[in-house]
């Protein structure tokens, strides 16, 4: 890690310890993040770090989105964790990507800020990891699309104020059908739907979306007609670096929690530390995060060079995804029962780690990706 980014990581480490950490239980219970503290992320540069310098950013690369992730993992909040993720690299580089000048002008500087807060919408209830899949509809009509259908599982779903929504344009196209669109929240047409209530991420604001004749300007269209599978499929890979870098910081928390504990908690006349079995379950636990963690830095280095990462990202998603659930697993185990009530980090960030399997691609859609270049 170079200076730039060891002084980055340290900033952000602060930054959590002292104005998320103190105030996450809050946001638990309230079922999202308040507007004011992606604001105040903005003024430190942290959502803009992949960004042009000239919207306001860092001009950084993937690597920088591996220490962001790691550090806000460690937080032990995973819903305020996927809130900031979602807003810097799983919806707005699709304008990055694949905006106009107009349309980058427009938006980038106030997303980068923290003044406007988005989302991506492409998951739908009967497609998820299948994106050509999809059956909401834009049909052009004049100097307008009009879109209808709805979207599930979407962060910050009612928090946003611009949205990334894909819809086909060529229902008969399958994968290259598929266009994405910038919608306005208060949009006539669109609406956000009920707020989902989720087993963890309690503090990201999840919900449905709803499309009923939303007519969206035309020179809303983000790149070119048809062409946005190929753009999801393109941002995946920081989507899915971003999680796995994630799961490892918060598999790193995890086991500094715990190993304070068991070396405190006294059962049968000895710390559990000195318990052989615990002790060499938590080595190997450790060994395992580092290893993790050396997958993602390997995955987003390639990432930075622009080459093929397909693979290494892929593995990285689902190994980290996975183990997280392991480590989360065995420290709830090695906490007895302080570890299985609500004042426990460890019961919070047991209920968080199960979605990382699921979400930005399924495990078994990860191993597929690998086996296909293997």
């Amino acid at each position: 890690m170079d200076d730039t980014l060891r002084l980055i990581q340290e900033s952000i480490r602060r930054f959590v310890e002292k104005e998320i950490v103190p105030h996450g239980h809050k946001w638990e219970e309230q079922g999202f993040v308040p507007r004011e503290v992606l604001r105040a992320m903005g003024k430190l540069g942290f959502l803009g770090l992949r960004y042009p310098e000239e919207y306001g950013g860092g001009a950084l690369d993937a690597r920088a989105t591996a220490l962001l992730a790691e550090e806000l993992g460690r937080s032990t909040f995973g819903g305020f964790a996927i809130t900031v993720l979602v807003h810097t690299d799983m919806a707005s580089p699709h304008l990055v990507n694949a905006g106009s000048k107009a349309q980058i002008e427009k938006y980038l500087p106030k997303i980068i800020s923290g003044e406007l807060i988005t989302a991506v919408a492409v998951t739908e209830p009967d497609a998820g990891s299948d994106v050509k899949g999809i059956k909401t509809r834009a049909k052009r009509d004049g100097d307008s699309y009009v879109l209808n259908g709805s979207k599930m599982f979407i962060t910050n779903g009612q928090l946003a104020d611009v949205y990334f929504v894909a819809a086909k344009t060529d229902p008969g196209a399958g994968s290259k059908g598929v266009s994405i669109f910038i919608v306005e929240k208060g949009m006539k047409g669109f609406s956000v739907g009920r707020k989902l209530e989720k087993m963890g991420w309690r503090s990201s604001d999840t919900a449905e979306l709803v499309f009923d004749g939303c007519r969206v300007p035309a020179a809303h269209l983000l790149g070119e007609e048809n062409r946005g599978f190929y753009a999801i499929m393109k941002n995946f890979q920081n989507e899915r670096t971003a999680i796995a870098a994630m799961a490892m910081g918060e598999a790193a928390k995890a086991l500094e929690i715990t190993l304070e504990y068991v070396k405190t908690r006294k059962a049968f006349g000895a710390t559990l530390w000195d318990k052989q079995a615990i002790r060499q379950r938590l080595s190997m636990l450790s060994a395992k995060v580092e290893a993790g963690r050396q997958l993602v830095q390997h995955a987003a280095a390639l990432d930075a060079q622009k080459r093929d990462c397909v693979k290494e990202v892929s593995m990285a998603k689902a190994f980290c995804a996975e183990l997280l659930n392991e480590v989360v697993y065995d420290c709830l185990q090695f906490h007895g029962g302080f570890g299985y009530i609500k004042e426990s980090a460890i019961e919070r960030m047991f209920r968080d780690a199960r979605v990382q399997t699921i979400g930005g691609g399924a495990t078994e859609v990860m191993l597929e990706e690998v086996a296909k270049r293997l």
